[in-house]
C-alpha cells in the first residue's frame, strides 16, 4: 500500500499534522509513505516508519512548485492521498482513496481540523515527534545530564508575536532563581539562524555555566531529542512551541495577536498565557500591519508568565508524582 501525505510548509502546522500521520502508520502497518513537505519543515520526517520518500516541497512563483510536486507523484498509483493543502493535486493523480482538510469555520483546534480530513475530529491523534538512535545521542552531547533544563525559545515567524528578549530574561532569572521552580536550573535557548538576534539578548543574560547555546544549530529531529531532555518550555506561538507540546514536556505559549483556540499547546502538558489586550484589541488597531509592526505583546508582564510557568509545573509535576 502506498500513501502520500502532502502535509504543511509552516513548521508549526506540520508539527500539528503529525497526529494524523502516526494514525495513518498506525492504521496501515503494511503502508509506504511519501511525505511533500516544505524546506523548513521536511526534516521531521526523515525518521519516521515506514517511508520510502520525502519530497521537500518548496514554493515557488506562478503555483510552479504544484506543478512539479504532480510531476513528481504522477507516475505512481497511489492507494491514499491525504492533503492537508486543500488543493486539487488529489484528483489530478491515480487514487483509489482521496483526503483533503476540510473547510471549517469557528473556534476549532488545528489538530481537530487536521483530525477531520479523515473525520476523526471528535478524538484527534495527538503531534509525535520522530528521531533516531544517533539523534538522541547528538541530544544527550547537546543538553547532558546534569541536573533541571529550562527550554527556551524567544522568537516567532513575525515580529509582532515575540515577546521582548528583555522579558524572557527576566522570567528566566525568577524561574531559575532559589525559590523558583526550577532553581539554578540550566537554560537551553532554542531558535532559527535567521532568529540569533533576538534569541541572544536572552542568551547572553543567562550565567555562562547554565548557558546551552541551541541557536540555529540542530537539525530538527535532534531538536525534538534535545527538548525531550527538558523539564519544562516557554516560548512564543511558533513551531519550536509545537514541538516542545509534542515531545511531551510542559510547554507555555504566549499569545498575543495570534489565537490560541486555534494553535495552543497540544495535549495535557500544555498550557497558554495571553496579553491583557485581546487579539482582536492588538490586530483591529489603527495602522496595524504584521509586515511592519514592532512587537505587540508588550500587554503581557513578567508577572502574567511567572505565574502561568508556575501553575503548570505544579500541575504537571503534581500529575507525575
Amino acid at each position: 500500500m502506498k500513501i502520500l501525505f502532502v502535509t504543511a510548509n509552516r513548521l508549526g502546522d506540520a508539527v500539528l499534522s503529525t497526529g494524523l500521520l502516526a494514525h495513518l502508520i498506525e492504521s496501515h502497518p503494511g503502508a509506504e509513505f511519501t511525505i511533500a513537505a516544505g524546506p523548513t519543515a521536511a526534516p521531521l520526517f526523515k525518521a519516521i516508519p515506514k517511508l520510502e520518500r520525502l519530497i521537500v516541497f518548496a514554493k515557488q512563483g506562478s503555483g510552479r512548485h504544484w506543478f512539479d510536486l504532480w510531476r513528481g507523484c504522477v507516475t505512481h498509483r497511489w492507494d491514499m492521498v491525504v492533503d492537508l493543502r486543500r488543493s486539487l493535486l488529489g484528483w489530478l493523480l491515480f487514487a483509489h482513496e482521496r483526503y483533503a482538510i476540510p473547510k471549517i469555520d469557528g473556534p476549532l483546534h488545528r489538530v481537530q481540523l487536521i483530525a477531520a480530513t479523515m473525520g476523526i475530529e471528535d478524538e484527534p491523534p495527538s503531534p509525535v515527534l520522530w528521531a533516531g538512535p544517533e539523534d538522541d545521542a547528538e541530544a544527550a552531547r547537546l543538553v547532558p545530564d546534569g541536573g533541571q533544563v529550562l527550554a527556551v525559545a524567544p522568537a516567532a515567524n513575525w515580529r509582532g508575536k515575540e515577546w521582548r528578549s528583555e522579558n524572557f530574561a527576566a522570567a528566566v532569572d525568577r524561574l531559575t532563581a532559589a525559590d523558583g521552580p526550577l532553581p539554578d536550573a540550566r537554560v537551553a535557548v532554542f531558535a532559527a539562524p535567521d532568529e540569533r538576534p533576538q534569541a541572544e539578548a536572552v542568551l547572553a543574560a543567562i550565567p555562562e555555566h547554565r548557558r546551552i547555546d541551541l541557536i540555529g544549530g540542530p537539525a530538527l529531529p535532534v531538536v525534538a531529542a534535545c527538548l525531550r531532555r527538558c523539564a519544562l518550555f516557554i516560548g512564543n506561538d511558533s513551531g519550536l512551541m509545537h514541538m516542545a507540546a509534542a515531545s511531551g514536556i510542559p510547554t507555555l505559549g504566549l499569545f498575543g495577536p495570534s489565537r490560541p483556540e486555534h494553535y495552543a499547546p497540544w495535549g495535557p502538558n500544555g498550557a497558554f498565557q495571553r496579553t491583557a489586550s485581546s487579539y482582536d484589541e492588538l490586530v483591529g488597531a489603527p495602522g496595524y500591519d504584521h509586515l511592519t509592526t514592532d512587537t505587540l505583546m508588550d500587554s503581557l508582564s513578567v508577572d502574567m508568565v511567572e505565574e502561568a510557568a508556575r501553575n503548570l509545573w505544579q500541575r504537571t509535576s503534581r500529575n507525575a508524582a
